[in-house]
């Protein structure tokens, strides 16, 4: 029963870590050819929210 816990914990880690990785390379391609000072500060807003999602998501009780 504990390993099944654990085990679906790890996913769900693994899955919020493929999510942030996949929309921080998703954020990245207009930052690099824009390079525009006021889309930078909106897209770090955003990465932001996001890590705040994740972080939330992950401590969060099954």
């Amino acid at each position: 029963m504990k390993e099944a816990i654990v085990r679906g914990r790890l996913m769900k880690v693994v899955m919020a870590l493929i999510a942030s990785v996949m929309a921080l390379a998703f954020y990245a391609v207009p930052i690099v050819k824009l390079k525009e000072g006021a889309l930078v500060v909106v897209v770090l807003i955003g990465v932001a929210a996001m890590v705040y999602s994740f972080v939330d998501f992950v401590r969060e009780e099954d």
